[in-house]
């Protein structure tokens, strides 16, 4: 078991206070957006064996299968499938979607046979993974999850009293359900930019005025005055997470973040499809083809367990988020398997032990990664969230 020393990433739209005050430090004055915890080549968390930092990918690379364990390689390649981060919105993020793994391996392939520079703004896919992801609040947590039905989202739209809105609110009156939200985003995305932003304007000011459901998407547009993802927005499901909730974003599926701080975890990859609320590259034609015209309520996920670990269960193996609730004076939680764990602390004042590393204390923000195989044991008061794999 090694303690990690993880990097912030200072992205624009990252809250200036909300890391330092889990972390208990005084803010830059600076936005910090993520604090990142894996073996991600962008920011790698680095530990000490005693002969000075290192970072996690290198010490993966030198023993595959004695840091990850045996099943873990055969099933996913002498790398950690996974990467934890804690997530800070001060603003909100792009509304995206990621491919699913056949699209994904495709469109990386294309991309290097044509020879798209890996670091272009133009270019979608940084490499041939997946990007499944899981969002759980530790505050209120605002974001948008999924397509509303259509006569929900023309109902919405409907409501603003708008006379640009009103060809949108007939599109969608207008075709079959998956059909209409396709047209519906179509329409928007290659919209004359200048009409769009007029629209973009009068929705905002109506939004402001009337509040209520409207207002996430008058924030929206503070940000992003004049996006035509703020109009393509509206056509999403608006959810508010309390903390301990969590959403699951698979392949497909139109999301963004609005608001608040969350433990994510994802699959190691950076493939992104944009469609607004961005100052970078949205390719409409192949984010209408990785897209899922499929409206539904989003599943907001509580933890299952009997008092011990609970977990967020997930359709996929390469991550597997749970989290411990430790009381002062209780018992205390032995884990072991054979596979990879980071272990966070997000609140309170806990000790992770074992053999090779004896006890470690643990405060807010702080984590360590255990190697498959190695037994830890969590005592003192608490919550823990575990990220590993499914082998």
């Amino acid at each position: 078991m090694d303690r990690l020393t993880n990097t912030i990433r200072p992205y624009a739209w990252g809250s200036t206070t909300a890391l330092p005050t889990l972390l208990g430090v005084e803010p830059t004055g600076e936005p910090q957006a993520e604090l990142w915890m894996g073996a991600h080549s962008g920011a790698p968390s680095r530990l000490d064996r005693g002969a000075g930092q290192v970072a996690l990918s290198d010490v993966i690379a030198a023993d595959p299968e004695g840091e990850l364990g045996a099943a873990t390689v055969a099933k996913f390649g002498p790398r950690l499938p996974f990467l934890l981060k804690i997530l800070a919105a001060g603003a909100p993020l792009s509304l995206q979607v990621h491919p699913d793994p056949a699209q994904a391996k495709a469109g990386f392939e294309d991309e290097e046979r044509r020879g798209v520079p890996i670091d272009a703004g133009h270019r979608n896919y940084k490499d041939p993974n997946h990007k499944p992801e899981m969002i759980c609040a530790l505050t209120a947590f605002d974001g948008l999850c999924g397509f509303r039905a259509p006569l929900d989202a023309a109902e919405l739209l409907a409501g603003l009293d708008v006379d640009s809105l009103k060809p949108y609110v007939d599109l969608l009156h207008a075709h079959p359900e998956e059909a209409a939200l396709r047209e519906m985003l179509t329409a928007v995305l290659t919209a004359d930019r200048a009409e769009m932003a007029h629209t973009v304007h009068e929705t905002a000011a109506a939004a402001e005025r009337l509040g209520g459901p409207y207002a996430p998407y008058a924030t929206l547009a503070h940000h992003f005055p004049g996006d035509p993802g703020v109009i393509a927005a509206m056509l999403l499901n608006h959810v508010r997470l309390q903390p301990g909730e969590a959403m699951f974003l698979g392949a497909g599926v139109p999301h963004a973040y609005i608001d608040g701080l969350g433990v994510e975890l994802l699959a190691n990859s950076d493939n992104v499809l944009r469609a607004g609320l961005t100052p970078k590259h949205v390719d409409v034609p192949e984010l209408l083809r990785i897209a899922r015209f499929e409206p539904g309520d989003p599943n907001v996920l509580r933890p299952e367990g009997d008092g011990g670990e609970e977990v967020y269960e997930s359709p996929i193996d390469e991550f597997r988020l749970s989290r411990f609730l430790l009381a002062p004076g209780g018992v205390s939680r032995v884990l072991s398997q054979d596979a990879p764990q980071i272990l966070l602390c997000t609140a309170g004042s806990v000790t992770a032990g074992s053999v090779t590393a004896g006890e470690l204390p643990l405060a807010p923000g702080e984590s360590v990664f255990v190697p498959a195989g190695e037994k830890v044991e969590l005592s003192g008061s608490g919550t823990v969230f575990r990220a590993t794999v499914v082998v």
